[in-house]
């Protein structure tokens, strides 16, 4: 999955102003405790992230 992809499932998902706030301020246990920011920068794939993003917010399985 490319970084753009990823960007643009997260805004469909919680709208550009959500997604922004989600990936910058909300820590996630599945990222060894960073946000997406964090997880994307230190080389996590974009794959990797919006799964740990689906299952947070119990993203349903057909928008994964």
């Amino acid at each position: 999955m490319r970084l753009t992809h990823f960007r643009q499932l997260m805004e469909d998902e919680f709208g550009a102003v959500r997604a922004g706030s989600i990936s910058r301020d909300h820590v996630f246990s599945a990222l060894d405790g960073r946000t997406v920011a964090q997880a994307l920068e230190g080389g996590t794939e974009p794959r990797e992230v919006w799964r740990a993003v689906c299952a947070e917010f119990e993203v349903p399985a057909e928008r994964r």
